[in-house]
């Protein structure tokens, strides 16, 4: 391919998107050393990271995955996870 050639190519995850497929949102989490979230992904904005975890953890069942080092990841929809960050986001304003 020529330098000065443009090519735009959408990747799988977003065609898969746009063609309304269920697509998987990874969300990742990391501990501190006493158990609690360092970092968490997908956080609405007004939530600490402790308090978006614990209701990821209580509004999902068989989505979290424990890893090695202190880290976890949820596994959820793209289109449960905007639901999950409204409803959390709805729970911190009460």
């Amino acid at each position: 391919m020529d330098a000065t050639e443009a090519v735009a190519e959408v990747s799988a995850p977003e065609s898969a998107v746009a063609a309304g497929k269920n697509v998987e949102c990874l969300i990742h989490v990391s501990f501190n050393p006493d158990g609690t979230v360092a970092l968490i992904g997908e956080r609405p904005s007004g939530v600490v990271a402790q308090a978006w975890f614990k209701h990821l953890s209580q509004n999902t069942v068989n989505r979290y995955q424990a890893l090695a080092g202190g880290r976890g990841m949820f596994r959820i929809p793209r289109a449960e996870v905007d639901s999950l960050k409204a409803s959390c986001a709805k729970e911190q304003i009460s």
